[in-house]
């Protein structure tokens, strides 16, 4: 590492325009690594963070919250890595640990290892889609917003669903994707998602059991899924897609008792959730940075590369967008338009100027 400056797409003020600059490139401490930032992929959280200044307190700003890329420099106590592993990670909202950037900083117990045979485009498409299934189904923490289903990292998670429904809406979405194949994994049964037809094969791929036309009114997906279960109770579903009608679907969808996993603001009023109040709605927050998030983080990020090599966990289709940082706000309102299915990436060592 020649330089101690390196180029980062930086949000200078709260709802303001991105612009490409330079940044030092920060040390890591004792147990962080800097990464040589190779591939970081786009999410919906960057462009909401821009248009409605949410998260963010602190600016000038650096985003991104998918990253892959190599290990650069480690900190003093770091035994679990190495100068030159290749690695994959979340980002955070806080300067250092961005992945818009060449080069960022990372917890060491928040990396997971890149399986041989897989590329930094690939891997990076996963983490923060991972980290929301997972901390959406999964998280134990006291103060979590979480379903609290038993892990399938402890010895009866594996089987704890076996012959239970799940109900994913917007299954084609990065998290969507995610939650199947976590529904798959935990034997849930059952699987049941909506999606453009198109995307029905690479959904049943991944282990979706049934494919519903997105498209279809809402009484008549309550039919359709009514007529899958027959007569099982529904008590896991999860909008992957923070619509209010596909929160509503879900929510309808759900027997007495069951949760509702939304990714973004819950859009089902009090006095909906007042008529059944036997019915959960969970809010997540997916970050594994917090303290709340931490824990089950680590241990996610423990079986990452496990499940991409056994075929348990199969990244997203990735789209990479030339011209690297400096591409990112165009990519940022082709998310904003609705895209999925896809994810788009950029290699921030490509930018120039």
């Amino acid at each position: 590492m020649a330089s101690l400056m390196q180029k980062a797409l930086i949000l200078p003020a709260k709802q303001g325009k991105f612009v490409v600059g330079s940044t030092m490139i920060p040390s890591p401490g004792p147990l962080e690594v800097l990464v040589r930032v190779e591939s970081a992929a786009l999410n919906p959280v960057e462009w909401k963070i821009q248009a409605y200044g949410v998260f963010v307190s602190t600016y000038p700003a650096v985003l991104g919250t998918d990253g892959a890329g190599i290990v650069e420099d480690i900190g003093s106590d770091v035994t679990t890595l190495a100068k030159g592993d290749r690695i994959f990670w979340q980002g955070f909202f806080e300067p250092q640990y961005g992945t818009f950037q060449q080069y960022a900083l990372v917890p060491a117990e928040l990396t997971a290892k890149i399986p041989s045979g897989f590329s930094f485009d690939e891997v990076a498409t996963l983490p923060v889609a991972i980290a929301t299934a997972v901390l959406g189904m999964y998280n134990h923490h006291p103060s979590s917003k979480s379903a609290h289903f038993i892990p399938p990292w402890v010895e009866s998670g594996p089987t704890a669903y076996a012959g239970k429904p799940a109900l994913i809406m917007g299954g084609a979405s990065s998290v969507g994707q995610s939650v199947i194949q976590l529904a798959r994994l935990a034997k849930f049964s059952p699987i049941i998602t909506t999606a453009s037809p198109r995307n029905a094969p690479l959904l049943t791929s991944l282990g979706a059991t049934h494919v519903l036309d997105r498209h279809l009114s809402h009484s008549e997906l309550l039919f359709q899924i009514a007529s899958i279960t027959a007569g099982t109770a529904l008590n896991f579903a999860c909008d992957a897609i923070a619509d209010p009608d596909t929160q509503h679907v879900a929510f309808d969808a759900l027997a007495s008792g069951g949760t509702l996993i939304v990714t973004w603001d819950k859009a089902i009023s009090a006095a909906e959730q007042m008529a059944d109040e036997s019915k959960t709605i969970v809010e997540v927050f997916a970050s594994v940075y917090v303290p709340e998030g931490r824990e089950t983080g680590v241990a996610m990020f423990k079986h990452l590369s496990g499940w991409i090599e056994s075929g348990a966990l199969k990244p997203n289709n990735a789209e990479v967008l030339p011209g690297g940082l400096s591409a990112i706000p165009v990519g940022l309102e082709r998310i904003r338009k609705g895209m999925n299915a896809t994810k788009l990436v950029v290699h921030p060592q490509e930018t120039t100027g």
